[in-house]
């Protein structure tokens, strides 16, 4: 049997063990753990006058805590939660009361549907369409509820039912978290790949735990997957410190008419495979609304967004265009979209999260932007023979309006990198405007 974190591993769930769990998870609820909280609720206000948002603290589940020593052996999720001060006990579809980002309001804020005024959550209702083949996301342990919080998600939002399909990398269902922090990772990575593709095929490919080895043999069978599909892209929203001998890796990302993607990391420095030469980094921003009124006042950096020049990769040709930028090493992000859970969205998830099932949740972290930007080059139907050509495209936009130019905000070790108009370690080359750079 696979060996698992012991603060994360629990003994493996047969297949036909999952009501069983659901009914052992549900007597965590009946005890009164949630607080009266309603599991099922949508995100919006209950007759409360003042916005939650923005008041409040953010927490990181075990699973996105660094250990010692994990760096190349462990993986963490790059992922937060939203705490607010007045607890959040959503209604109904509109949102009203609360500026966290829905899947309208992310498809306005990046050119995906026409843009309104201020793509105000819960003002704007016009999803994204688009996208085909398929996205697949790798991540570690079981989510055996993901399908009906999927679908759960849809209805809210008014998205079209998904298409997805879960497959366990080793042909066994994986363990459980028992934190919830990975269940919440699934549940963020394929909601939110949906909303901005919903077209896509999402594949779900569960790793049998978080270590370096189970994810990357996830990977192959989520690069086999999408291969034989006729191509897309696979998401990988987690990482590790960066370590000696990461290069060795790149094989696992070089499957043919496969895009490779994964989250810069959720503290200042660089995170591994975001670091690989054949993976496009994605990095975090803040988007910035007026409290009162949510409307949309511009994109910042993110203060914990991951990036910087890595230590062990050199500087691959498609970043020859920003060579006096990047130096003479491989530079992360790539390109950088919402991730500031302080401005985060909307997320459901069923799965208890450190012992407590909240249902609808604010989430922020990379792991927001590596799906979100995903589904966008998905939607752009230009399928790339590898992340390298994909990165070349997007090399050659650099400073046009095919990104946002995000120029507020500081980042980095020291809060010493600031964004600039053409490439910057906090946001790369900006955020999606649209789908043409890609």
């Amino acid at each position: 049997m696979t060996d698992v974190p012991k603060h994360h591993g629990v003994k493996p769930a047969a297949p036909g063990h999952a009501a069983a769990i659901r009914v052992a998870l549900a007597a965590v609820v009946m005890a009164g753990l949630i607080g009266g909280q309603d599991a099922a609720a949508d995100p919006v206000s209950t007759g409360a006058t003042k916005p939650a948002s923005g008041q409040g603290s953010i927490h990181k589940p075990a699973s996105s805590l660094p250990e010692s020593g994990d760096a190349g052996t462990r993986m963490r999720t790059h992922v937060s939660k939203f705490v607010p001060m007045q607890q959040m006990n959503p209604q109904s579809a509109s949102v009203s009361g609360y500026f966290f980002e829905t899947p309208a309001s992310l498809a306005c804020l990046y050119g995906l549907t026409t843009t309104t005024t201020g793509c105000i959550p819960g003002k704007v209702s016009t999803v994204a369409s688009g996208g085909s083949k398929v996205i697949a996301i790798v991540d570690a342990y079981d989510h055996p509820w993901i399908a009906s919080d999927l679908a759960k998600f849809s209805a809210q939002f008014g998205l079209p039912t998904a298409n997805l399909q879960v497959v366990y990398a080793t042909g066994r269902r994986p363990n459980i978290d028992q934190s919830g922090g990975w269940e919440l990772e699934e549940a963020l990575d394929v909601e939110v790949a949906h909303a901005m593709a919903p077209s896509a095929k999402i594949i779900l490919v569960e790793a049998a735990s978080s270590s370096l080895t189970d994810l990357l043999k996830a990977v192959d069978v989520a690069s086999s997957l999408v291969a034989t599909a006729g191509g897309g892209q696979v998401v990988m929203s987690w990482g590790s410190d960066e370590f000696s001998g990461e290069a060795s890796y790149d094989t696992h990302f070089a499957t043919k008419n496969v895009v490779y993607l994964a989250a810069s990391g959720d503290s200042p420095g660089v995170s591994w495979p975001a670091t690989s030469a054949n993976v496009i980094a994605v990095g975090g921003t803040s988007v910035s609304r007026n409290p009162t009124t949510g409307v949309l006042i511009s994109e910042a950096a993110w203060s914990d967004g991951g990036g910087g020049p890595s230590s062990y990769v050199g500087r691959p040709a498609y970043q020859s265009a920003v060579a006096s930028l990047v130096g003479t090493t491989r530079a992360t992000p790539d390109i950088a979209a919402v991730a500031d859970p302080n401005t985060g969205v909307w997320v459901y998830n069923s799965f208890p999260y450190e012992g407590v099932v909240e249902g609808w949740m604010a989430i922020g972290g990379t792991s927001v932007a590596a799906p979100l930007t995903a589904a966008v080059i998905n939607s752009s139907g230009t399928f790339r023979a590898s992340s390298a050509t994909q990165l070349a495209t997007i090399y050659a936009a650099a400073g046009t309006s095919s990104f946002k130019s995000i120029t507020r905000g500081i980042c980095g070790p020291y809060a010493g990198y600031s964004p600039g108009t053409t490439w910057s370690p906090c946001v790369g080359l900006g955020s999606p405007n649209g789908r043409t750079g890609f």
